[in-house]
């Protein structure tokens, strides 16, 4: 294998862009990139958006990283953030996003994603960018996780609101205490009917 790729690539993760300039001293870039994705020397994570093989990254690949790059603008959240804080004692391995594009789904080498449509108004509320070895990446708080989820899940219909989140979802009811007032408050602001119901909920429960 060409190592001076490796060696000119800082990152795990890169683009089709950085891709054609360490490569540009070839005759043929497009089959020489051909060539390395047959051997396997760097794979395709989707169109434009390519990695090395596990024994050449230097970090492990985070998937939270790699849904910001897939599709955006969208940030890591739902089922996949809820895990990810520990409210919910299941492992998922679907990687869900929102964003204010069209709703998507990729099914990639190194992992599935799903992107959820929603609206704009508070879009940005309640986003933190978390930082890790393998790279930084955008996720809903955690009042912010609990709210898209209900948002984007079809049994929830505004009543029974307890029962949703401690038998439906399953969330430990201790984790939710001391939820950021000031996120919640935000989301209220913008939110109407089902939603402004599970928000003034968690303001009165567990802020």
């Amino acid at each position: 294998m060409n190592i001076g790729i490796r060696q000119l690539i800082e990152s795990d993760v890169f683009d089709y862009a950085q891709l054609i300039d360490v490569l540009s001293g070839y005759g043929n870039v497009r089959a020489k990139i051909g060539r390395l994705l047959a051997s396997g020397e760097i794979i395709r994570i989707k169109k434009g958006i390519y990695t090395f093989p596990e024994y050449l990254r230097r970090f492990p690949l985070n998937p939270c990283v790699l849904a910001n790059m897939i599709y955006g603008p969208s940030y890591v959240s739902s089922d996949y953030a809820l895990s990810y804080y520990g409210l919910i004692p299941e492992r998922v391995e679907l990687v869900t996003s929102m964003t204010t594009g069209r709703p998507r789904r990729f099914s990639t080498p190194v992992g599935n994603f799903a992107y959820f449509q929603r609206n704009a108004a508070d879009y940005s509320t309640g986003i933190e960018c978390m930082e890790t070895p393998g790279g930084s990446f955008l996720m809903a708080s955690k009042e912010k996780a609990v709210y898209d989820k209900a948002l984007t899940d079809k049994r929830f219909d505004g009543k029974n609101i307890r029962e949703y989140l401690l038998d439906d979802l399953r969330i430990d009811e201790e984790s939710l205490s001391g939820l950021n007032p000031d996120i919640l408050s935000a989301l209220n602001a913008n939110s109407t009917g089902r939603q402004k119901k599970l928000v003034r909920f968690l303001e009165e429960n567990y802020a």
